[in-house]
């Protein structure tokens, strides 16, 4: 065979291997448009069929001697692919898989996720994405694995453990393990990050998307400062601009832009009050246009510090649990997802804070004594029986071994029901004889401690599935005026959660006031790191 007949075949394979090359570039185009759609077979094909194509550990180090931000990533970068015994995990054959423009999209959505820093080496990473031809297929999928680390400590993970004690935030992380959920993702199943973080969390995203399409708008109106509070029934001109400013938050959807304050209005406002902790009268007075008249800026600023909250908190795997939001003097008992019921909680002052933990309840007390803690003995008790002789008899108090403890009965701080589930902080849930106290609407009067509205419903609840107890026991034993310890058979998981920004279960965003002025010191923390 003559040189111009092999140098006719070695052009004939050339091109032949040009079009295979163009044919699987067209099928692996990258979208510019941030779908998550993802065929799950075609997926899983891809990464059960082994990627041929391998990455070496003198590449790895060589593309974070140039991208050095990602750096922190580095070591786990390194065990992803000794895992998979250095083959490309983005790549296959043909490549590109379908996963990679879904994690880019992920990735590229930071703003979304509350977060605002930029993407590292953003310009580099958008160019990778669509791999022009000079491009290595190595850097391009370690460039890609790398993002995801970072991805997941920032997204997913949020501040490190250390920061949460700083805030006094006591409900330790869960470790996960990134890898695996990467893993898991490169099978196929796409919600695999969207299970990794606390539900809350991606109800918030929803409405933290919503907000800023409004600050994108130009925000909501602010209402001007009035002298005396409107109702149902007035006629006044800023009726067209509260009704103007419910649509927004889409309280009020009714096309109606008269100065008359309608039922209609009235209930369009009482919802609003509900959904920021307001007293749901219906009038739009001091503290309803204080709260209409918070931006939509500082509202995007609060749903993204309680995203970051709910980065940390565990993903519930427990069938029951009772949880208490501070902010929100609420307690709520949940079952598998679902509300099982809810009702009011009275917290600690600003100067005895309900700390933020988790525990675990152990037992119930009838009949409690309540054994007075000795802060409140030198502060409270012994100056008023300095002024008064007769103090401890007429509040039924007694000296037992040298503590002062007060006997049960109808009198007694703590109620009938005390649920204990012990602690370093010395908190727990009890009744109270103060049952007026639940009427207000910013309930923070306790030293610490939770005073609950339902304590009956919750000790039915908690003692429903053992022998032999059922809501006339409990009534049978309460009226001994004894004191009787109960152990739970399961114990109960509780949660003392701090949110100021939740999505409530009919889907509403609500907003509560920083009771202990956590806001404030998180954003500081989230903006140093």
């Amino acid at each position: 065979m003559n040189a111009w007949i092999v140098s006719i075949l070695l052009l004939l394979i050339h091109f032949s291997s040009s079009c295979t090359y163009l044919e699987s570039k067209n099928n692996h185009s990258i979208s510019n448009s941030y779908s998550d759609t993802i065929n799950a077979a075609l997926v899983a094909g891809s990464f059960i069929e082994s990627s041929p194509i391998s990455v070496d550990s003198l590449q790895i180090s060589r593309f974070f001697g140039i991208y050095t931000n990602l750096s922190p990533y580095q070591e786990e970068v390194f065990k992803f692919y000794r895992k998979r015994s250095f083959q490309l995990a983005w790549h296959d054959n043909l490549g590109k898989i379908e996963a990679f423009q879904i994690l880019f999209n992920r990735v590229m959505q930071m703003e979304e996720n509350g977060l605002t820093e930029q993407v590292p080496h953003l310009e580099d990473f958008k160019r990778f994405s669509n791999k022009e031809k000079n491009d290595s297929v190595e850097f391009v999928d370690v460039m890609q694995t790398a993002q995801y680390f970072h991805f997941a400590r920032r997204v997913l993970e949020g501040l490190p453990e250390k920061d949460l004690h700083e805030l006094d935030w006591h409900i330790p992380k869960v470790k996960k393990n990134y890898t695996d959920l990467l893993d898991k993702f490169i099978a196929g199943e796409q919600d695999a990050f969207d299970k990794s973080v606390y539900p809350q969390y991606q109800l918030l995203r929803i409405a933290l998307i919503q907000l800023r399409q409004i600050q994108q708008n130009g925000g909501w109106p602010i209402l001007p400062v009035i002298g005396s509070a409107v109702s149902e029934g007035k006629v006044s001109p800023i009726v067209p601009l509260i009704k103007k400013r419910l649509k927004f938050s889409r309280e009020w959807e009714i096309n109606d832009s008269s100065e008359s304050f309608s039922h209609d209005l009235t209930q369009a406002i009482q919802i609003f009050q509900q959904r920021h902790g307001l007293l749901a009268d219906g009038i739009v007075g001091k503290s309803t246009i204080q709260a209409l008249n918070v931006t939509v800026d500082d509202r995007i600023k609060q749903v993204m510090i309680n995203m970051e909250r709910c980065r940390w908190l565990p993903i519930n795997s427990e069938k029951n649990y009772v949880m208490v939001n501070i902010p929100a003097f609420h307690l709520q008992v949940m079952q598998e997802d679902s509300l099982i019921f809810s009702c009011e909680a009275i917290v600690g002052k600003e100067t005895n804070k309900t700390a933020i933990f988790k525990g675990m309840m152990k037992y119930i007390v009838f009949n409690p004594y309540w054994n007075i803690p000795d802060q409140i003995l030198k502060k409270e008790i012994i100056p008023a029986i300095a002024k008064q002789k007769d103090y401890l008899q007429e509040n039924h108090m007694e000296w037992v071994d040298g503590r002062l403890r007060q006997l049960p009965g109808p009198d007694n701080a703590l109620g009938e029901i005390k649920f204990m589930f012990p602690n370093p902080f010395d908190i727990y849930l009890h009744d109270t004889p103060a049952k007026g106290l639940f009427k207000e609407q910013k309930r923070a009067f306790s030293h610490g401690c939770i005073r609950i509205s339902s304590p009956h419903q919750l000790a039915d609840y908690l003692l429903r599935d053992q022998s032999g107890w059922s809501p006339e026991k409990i009534d049978e034993i309460l009226s001994t005026k004894k004191e009787n310890y109960v152990k739970l058979e399961k114990e109960v998981p509780i949660y003392i959660l701090y949110l100021t920004a939740f999505v409530d279960f009919e889907g509403k965003l609500n907003f509560r006031e920083d009771l202990y002025q956590k806001d404030q010191a998180l954003a500081r923390m989230m903006i140093k790191n």
